[in-house]
């Protein structure tokens, strides 16, 4: 057995160490934040979402988590699906376009969705949404913009309208944008902030790997076939390991 078949369980290992850290920060940080979730008559509601009477919240918490899990066994799917392509399993013809079908379902869902009081389902105009002070609202938004790109671009190329290898830029480079958003992606006001931003730089590292993997397998020069199938298939494990990271998702 190669290297690449203890990928998933190091990976898993890694994922409970980080977790168990987490917790500890989480608690250290609750004891010095004092968060006050009495909001005197808001009038705006995005300096309601800013100053946390939704975000930490247990209504907030649940939409958030949701949103998270949904988004987690989305990945997990088309995932299980790139790892069947890359281990070369008899698999039915549609497999190979869930992921652009199910990354263009994510991405609409967080357009959408992605937070109660943004535009189109909240009070915040379209102005206010994209163009506006809460960059937590923005980055959501700009995820899901990043995932239809993603999906249009590999519909185009898995069903050979287009052929040439640059095609599988758009696939690479966004994911490891929005993986590198991560980062410094932040739930500032919510009493958990210090776990949820580990997670998320967990969230971001597989991310990266993930990238930078299907960039090999693309592109590696002078690669054998093995070598790219093995590239192929840590990119399929590393968006298998993300959504399981988005499925366990707690706040």
């Amino acid at each position: 057995m190669n290297y690449w078949s203890y990928l998933p369980t190091v990976s898993l290992i890694l994922v409970v160490s980080f977790t168990s850290i987490s917790d500890v920060q989480a608690q250290v940080h609750s004891g010095r934040q004092n968060v006050s979730t009495e909001i005197s008559g808001p009038t705006d509601h995005q300096q309601s979402h800013a100053s946390g009477s939704w975000e930490g919240s247990p209504e907030g918490i649940a939409y958030s988590e949701f949103n998270h899990h949904f988004a987690g066994l989305c990945d997990m799917l088309f995932g299980f699906a790139e790892l069947g392509q890359a281990l070369q399993y008899p698999l039915p013809i549609w497999t190979r376009f869930a992921l652009p079908t199910i990354l263009g379902v994510v991405g609409a869902y967080n357009i959408i969705w992605s937070d109660h009081d943004a535009w189109p389902i909240g009070s915040l105009n379209f102005a206010d949404t994209f163009f506006g002070h809460d960059r937590e609202i923005i980055e959501h938004k700009f995820c899901g913009i990043i995932a239809i790109v993603m999906a249009v671009c590999e519909a185009l190329r898995r069903t050979g309208r287009v052929r040439h290898p640059a095609w599988a830029a758009p696939l690479v480079f966004l994911t490891l944008a929005g993986s590198l958003l991560l980062f410094v992606h932040s739930h500032a006001n919510h009493p958990g902030a210090a776990r949820i931003d580990l997670h998320h730089a967990v969230l971001g590292s597989v991310g990266v790997f993930a990238g930078l993997s299907k960039g090999l397998a693309s592109w590696l020069p002078g690669a054998s076939p093995l070598v790219r199938k093995r590239w192929d298939i840590a990119w399929g494990g590393c968006v298998v390991l993300f959504g399981l990271l988005l499925v366990v998702y707690s706040e």
